[in-house]
């Protein structure tokens, strides 16, 4: 069933009455968070220059932020490609793993995907409405029936990531669950254990279609486990092994545009790049300098992109794989997720907390725009058609959802890309 806003006032980080944020409030000189700047006892300038110095960003190599500082290009910041449209209070985005940041997926400029705790939400910005499509704090289980399928299902799915693409949904959790459902019929299609491993906790998932149209998802789990699934059939039909978890928050194990190719990144500083039939590897992406949390692909097929918690996001080119062509450094910490939008022109870089960065992919990958805000970030997505891009924020007391929408002052530049 559908709400409206909620009229209940919610307290923020600072102890501020909250509300939600129009683009016309933040013309006006609003903060888009609604932080009272004025009066508190300390501007916002001064928190922020406080924030960047207290914060730690979480390493497994010690000293891995300060190593890879060297390598990386000077960041510019340029006009800004999408502008503030509304910070939305009545759906709560929330964080279940500090690594793990997949959790906001845009099917639409309209419509996004999100997880607030045990629920899985759907927001309209259209009509303003959200929606539960998946309560997951007591038990689910199917009501179609699939060879493999776990028709007890499972209770108190804790989710720790999820996907969306067409009508499709899918979640993962911590002890390995998987959990199916087309948005278009009632009910869960299908329940699945990708693991039973006592590091179980599914990491990513990404769905796609294969050469043949059909519908896969793939999915990587602690164990060091990629598993490959046939919707179409409900069969698993491929699973490679590593030596280290497959541990990444955006495009588990990333496939290439034309399917033939995969990059798997994870608990090893060097990624890996697999023929995606057999799994066999190809080469190598040397650089990086500790664990890396997040992948992505170019729509163009030969450019991937590689987020690490030595706070930098490598760009590669699969051609020549011998040394990275762009690095691109974050402010506080790792980049825990990186999105294409679906025309290749922007590429977004999401820090674990306050900051997302918007590059420009045809001039070099300047920086164009840098997201400021305060709290820690569950997920980040460009609607398909590039006209929105979402934010989750969520700092232990309340969640929220920023939308920013394309700004078509430069649609004349654009058609020059």
């Amino acid at each position: 069933m559908g709400e409206g806003n909620s009229d209940d006032e919610r307290y923020g980080l600072f102890g501020w009455k909250t509300a939600d944020i129009s683009a016309a409030q933040a013309r006006r000189g609003r903060d888009i968070q609604g932080i009272p700047w004025n009066g508190l006892n300390i501007t916002r300038e001064d928190h922020r220059v406080t924030r960047l110095k207290q914060y730690k960003n979480y390493e497994n190599v010690p000293n891995s932020g300060t190593h890879s500082e060297k390598d990386c290009n000077p960041t510019e910041k340029g006009s800004s490609y999408y502008d503030f449209w509304q910070n939305t209070r009545s759906v709560k985005s929330t964080v279940l793993h500090f690594q793990l940041r997949n959790l906001v997926w845009a099917t639409s400029k309209h419509d996004v995907y999100l997880m607030s705790r045990y629920s899985v939400l759907h927001w309209s910005a259209l009509s303003r409405n959200k929606f539960e499509v998946m309560n997951l704090s007591g038990h689910v289980a199917p009501c179609e029936k699939h060879q493999g399928s776990i028709l007890e299902g499972f209770s108190q799915t804790q989710v720790s990531t999820l996907a969306v693409k067409d009508k499709l949904l899918i979640v993962g959790g911590v002890q390995g669950e998987i959990i199916c459902k087309y948005l278009d019929r009632d009910g869960i299609s299908f329940c699945w254990r990708a693991t039973y491993d006592e590091n179980a906790i599914t990491n990513a998932i990404e769905i796609y279609n294969s050469s043949s149209g059909a519908v896969h998802f793939m999915a990587s789990n602690n164990d060091s486990g990629v598993r490959d699934f046939d919707m179409e059939k409900f069969q698993p039909c491929k699973e490679f092994h590593f030596e280290w978890p497959v541990n990444v928050s955006s495009s588990c194990a990333s496939l290439s545009p034309d399917g033939q190719l995969l990059v798997v990144v994870g608990d090893y500083p060097e990624g890996q790049l697999l023929d995606a039939h057999t799994g066999k590897t190809i080469d190598t992406l040397q650089g990086h300098s500790d664990f890396s949390f997040a992948s992505a692909w170019h729509p163009d097929g030969y450019i991937i992109a590689t987020g690490n918690q030595d706070k930098t996001c490598r760009i590669w080119d699969v051609r020549n794989l011998s040394k990275s062509l762009v690095v691109l450094r974050g402010n506080l910490g790792a980049i825990r997720s990186i999105r294409f939008t679906s025309d290749g022109q922007f590429m977004a870089m999401a820090e674990p907390a306050d900051f997302v960065h918007i590059f420009d992919v045809g001039s070099g990958y300047k920086q164009r725009q840098e997201v400021d805000f305060f709290g820690e970030i569950s997920g980040v997505s460009f609607s398909p058609d590039t006209e929105s891009l979402f934010i989750g924020i969520w700092d232990h007391s309340y969640g929220s959802l920023l939308q920013y929408n394309r700004n078509r002052n430069y649609s004349y530049l654009d058609c020059l890309l």
